[in-house]
């Protein structure tokens, strides 16, 4: 029998940007978990990408107990139809999710339409305001531009994944109520600018996330990223801070539970 992620007592790693329902992990997926929550992690959030993925999260959800965002993402602009904004709301209207996302803008990938991308931030931004959730933000190269809009419409913070931004970029998104997500690249000794701003950012704007199956850390680049990395990558963080890991990971754990607007358990 498959077991549930469930809150718990005391601290635990959570991965806050976990692409579960990924097709790498057909087949092992009850493994994966389970592996993960050997391993420490006690609860992941599973960000939807595209509204024919809504559906396979709440399963997801059925069988593995982990926490669900909603959001139509900007890498798959030519799936989304003008119609999956009014499925998006009932999704989050009907689901009970932790936020909206994963939502942004990527202005990396060719081929993207920047103004499309710009219109649809906009439309979810404003359902994020309208159901007071917090945003899993994709800020690839567009680190200012998403800026822009959120001084445009609050919202009630949430996390800039895989943050790759200068410290004044970082510092803008944490004055917004925002935190800021890590994960593999920092474990590459030649990502000098994410291993500094991990280092010296303010421990309670950091979050830790796999974004798995993607951004494979510097020891498995051949293999699919798991959440079973995380604790791994809490021990990397924990070294680029000289701090006490289990003082991390509390830190890291009541970051979280913040950021989404659950209190932690008792």
């Amino acid at each position: 029998m498959t077991r549930h992620f469930a809150p718990r007592p005391s601290p635990c790693l959570i991965d806050s940007h976990c692409h579960l329902d990924a097709p790498e992990f057909t087949g092992w997926r009850d493994q994966l978990v389970a592996a993960a929550q050997a391993s420490g992690v006690g609860q992941l959030i599973l960000p939807a990408i595209h509204s024919d993925s809504f559906a396979d999260s709440l399963a997801m959800r059925e069988r593995y107990g982990c926490w669900l965002a909603f959001g139509l993402h900007p890498i798959y602009l030519s799936r989304h139809l003008d119609e999956h904004l009014h499925t998006l709301e009932q999704y989050l209207q009907q689901h009970a999710p932790v936020a909206v996302g994963e939502i942004g803008l990527d202005f990396y990938v060719p081929g993207l339409d920047a103004a499309r991308q710009e219109a649809l931030l906009v439309e979810q931004l404003k359902l994020a305001r309208k159901y007071d959730l917090p945003v899993l933000l994709h800020v690839r190269r567009a680190q200012d531009r998403v800026l822009k809009y959120l001084r445009q419409i609050p919202v009630r913070g949430g996390i800039a994944h895989a943050f790759n931004g200068s410290r004044q970029q970082a510092d803008a998104f944490i004055q917004l109520g925002f935190k800021l997500g890590f994960g593999g690249a920092m474990t590459y000794s030649g990502s000098r600018r994410i291993r500094e701003l991990a280092a010296t950012l303010p421990l309670s704007a950091l979050v830790l996330e796999t974004d798995a199956p993607d951004i494979r850390p510097e020891w498995a680049q051949q293999q699919p990223n798991t959440p079973a990395n995380l604790n791994q990558f809490a021990i990397v963080m924990a070294e680029l801070r000289k701090m006490d890991l289990n003082e991390l990971k509390q830190a890291l754990w009541r970051n979280t539970y913040q950021v989404i607007g659950l209190a932690t358990p008792a």
